[in-house]
């Protein structure tokens, strides 16, 4: 009866594709088939690629990104939707999504205890309604059955967009912008920082550079979407 329900509401407010607004069908989710198509899927990234982004600069000794994110791209829509348009449902998909793939071959990004969202500063949170990094962790969780920690890592600074900085400029407006308010709780775990875009690695080394004072610590760094470096 629900279902029989659940169809004829389809009828007159069907679910739309996020990217070009065609009326999905059945077996469709957030995005049509033939939007689908046009994700631009990230490789592993290679040793070489994560020393580039965080040797020297903190401990994060595994890192995975599941889209390119470039300008004009269906990967960009996606994001902004997820990020401005308050799509919590395509933030915790994607996630998942991501994570049934890992988990299915294997990959070493799927090895930890418990999963920590980049947070997002309360003001601007307030604003936006939702931190797209928890919906993405949810959509994790639901994969590899872990808990989420949005209390130990706080945001303590409002920063400016990142957008259109340079890679220093990143990397100042980066500087002591989280704090620890927890330093037990984490002691000896293995911690999956998650956030939805990464493009120079600032925000994950600002995260990493305050989790180290947590002892015995080991961190590990998931981005939805990575922006290829020149």
């Amino acid at each position: 009866m629900m279902k029989i329900w659940h169809d004829f509401i389809k009828l007159f407010y069907p679910d739309l594709c996020v990217v070009c607004g065609r009326p999905l069908i059945e077996g469709e989710e957030h995005l049509c088939l033939p939007c689908m198509g046009k994700l631009l899927y990230c490789s592993p990234l290679k040793e070489t690629q994560i020393n580039s982004l965080f040797a020297g600069k903190s401990e994060i000794s595994h890192a995975a990104a599941y889209l390119v994110f470039k300008r004009e791209t269906t990967v960009r829509r996606v994001i902004h939707d997820l990020k401005y348009h308050g799509n919590k449902r395509l933030a915790y998909y994607l996630g998942r999504m991501a994570f049934l793939k890992y988990k299915e071959q294997n990959d070493p990004i799927c090895q930890v205890d418990i999963l920590l969202p980049v947070p997002l500063h309360p003001g601007r949170k307030e604003k936006r309604g939702y931190n797209q990094s928890e919906w993405i962790a949810k959509g994790v969780s639901s994969v590899l059955n872990l808990p989420i920690d949005t209390a130990t890592l706080k945001r303590k600074v409002k920063t400016d967009t990142q957008t259109k900085r340079k890679v220093y400029g990143r990397w100042q407006n980066m500087e002591n912008v989280f704090e620890v308010v927890d330093h037990y709780s984490l002691q000896g775990k293995r911690v999956l920082l998650i956030d939805d875009v990464m493009t120079s690695g600032s925000t994950f080394n600002a995260c990493a550079h305050e989790l180290e004072t947590i002892k015995n610590i080991k961190l590990s760094a998931f981005a939805l979407s990575t922006v290829p470096r020149n």
